[in-house]
């Protein structure tokens, strides 16, 4: 690979080709003007505007935001204080290591099944936005918790105990010192609870009630009904967008407080 760097940059090529040449082709039927899937007849934005004209894709759109805000919140706050518990040894601690990871190797239909049959039959909660909120936290919990759970074990627990001897109060280290030092894994658990949220299919599918149908149930009907729609082309094309936005935002953020990091150490260090 040495002496020839052209195979390893020819081999990446064509990973990133097979990776991203299906989502630019659909990049650019959402232009076209025919609802043809295949071939270009004239560019044209007019799915756009009937995608934004549909009352039931803004429903579904609005419900699924709501879903996963709400989930995500619950999530990170549930999972981030369970990280923090399982920091410290404790009897049993590797059996709930164990059973908070489960939701990562279980399948989604196993797991959407057994939700079912919890809400519904034991629990007593009606289908709908309840069902979802509960069942998109359960699995998305799992996931905060690994990430959070590798920051703090990493963390050294000598700033806290400094914090501790200048006269600061348990809340107060947390606050001022702990949380600081968690804050960016606290954010990408999040971000996992509100992603996985947001693009489940399999578990929302057998916990959607009358009214409460998230948007990626909602394009998988339309796709398996009547087939891959111009409308649902346009609104895939726009959500691949939306989260490479994010994405773009997200790596900003880390490089510039990765450069204010360096900067303060230079300071330091003069």
């Amino acid at each position: 690979m040495n002496r020839r760097p052209w195979v390893l940059g020819g081999v990446a090529g064509l990973v990133f080709l097979f990776l991203y040449a299906p989502i630019a082709w659909l990049a650019v039927v959402s232009f076209n003007d025919s609802r043809s899937l295949s071939r270009i007849t004239g560019l044209s934005g007019r799915w756009y505007g009937e995608l934004f004209e549909d009352s039931r894709v803004l429903e579904s759109l609005a419900l699924t935001l709501r879903l996963a805000l709400a989930s995500a919140v619950i999530a990170t706050v549930i999972g981030t204080l369970a990280a923090f518990g399982l920091r410290k040894a404790f009897p049993g601690r590797s059996l709930w290591t164990v059973l908070l990871s489960l939701p990562l190797v279980v399948p989604e239909v196993v797991m959407g099944v057994a939700l079912l049959g919890f809400c519904v039959k034991l629990a007593g909660i009606p289908l709908g936005f309840g069902a979802l909120l509960f069942a998109h936290v359960a699995f998305s919990l799992s996931f905060v918790v690994v990430v959070v759970r590798s920051r703090v074990a990493g963390m050294d627990s000598r700033m806290e105990e400094a914090a501790a001897d200048l006269g600061a109060s348990p809340l107060t280290a947390f606050r001022t010192v702990t949380l600081p030092l968690v804050a960016p894994a606290v954010l990408a658990g999040a971000a996992f609870a509100f992603l996985l949220s947001f693009d489940d299919v399999v578990i929302s599918s057998y916990l959607t009630g009358v009214g409460s149908t998230t948007l990626p149930v909602f394009v998988y009907a339309q796709a398996s009904k009547r087939g891959i729609s111009p409308e649902i082309v346009a609104l895939s094309t726009l959500m691949v967008t939306a989260t490479t936005a994010l994405l773009l935002a997200g790596v900003l953020i880390a490089s510039w407080r990765a450069r204010r990091a360096g900067q303060a150490a230079a300071l330091v260090s003069a």
